[in-house]
């Protein structure tokens, strides 16, 4: 039982889950920042509301409906999405375009390191190549009887 339970928290997802969590707590404040200073002086300067949980309120049968507080999530919500995609999701996705543009050409970046796949296929090939003698310039590998 602790052998599974000390292979699951050392498999490298885990440990991504976890740093994906620290850097989204430390996101949060930059999102608040962003609201707080940015956006709900601009609501201020529109809606006479210090913020957006205070602008649009509707008042029904003595209940506060907050329209408001509803478009600050949303605004919330798109702030980190857009963070997310344009700092994390779309360089990501681009370095794997290159990446694999690299690989269809059989072009190895030199910072990379060289793989078993790599020293494998190199092998395979001059195996090939000792196995094979080099045949003559105008001579058929099959000559007709």
């Amino acid at each position: 039982m602790l052998k599974g339970f000390k292979e699951f928290i050392l498999r490298g997802n885990v440990i991504d889950l976890a740093v994906a969590v620290v850097i989204g707590a430390a996101f949060t404040g930059v999102v608040t920042a962003i609201v707080n200073n940015l956006i709900n002086p601009l609501i201020s300067a529109f809606f006479k509301a210090s913020d957006l949980d205070n602008a649009m309120i509707v008042t029904l049968n003595n209940s506060d409906i907050k329209f408001g507080a509803v478009l600050g999530a949303v605004i919330n919500f798109l702030i980190v999405a857009v963070v997310v995609y344009f700092v994390f999701v779309y360089p990501l996705n681009q370095v794997k375009k290159r990446a694999e543009r690299l690989r269809k050409k059989g072009v190895v970046e030199p910072e990379a390191p060289i793989t078993e796949l790599d020293l494998l296929t190199e092998i395979r090939d001059l195996l090939q190549a000792q196995q094979s003698p080099p045949q003559p310039a105008g001579k058929h590998a099959d000559p007709l009887p």
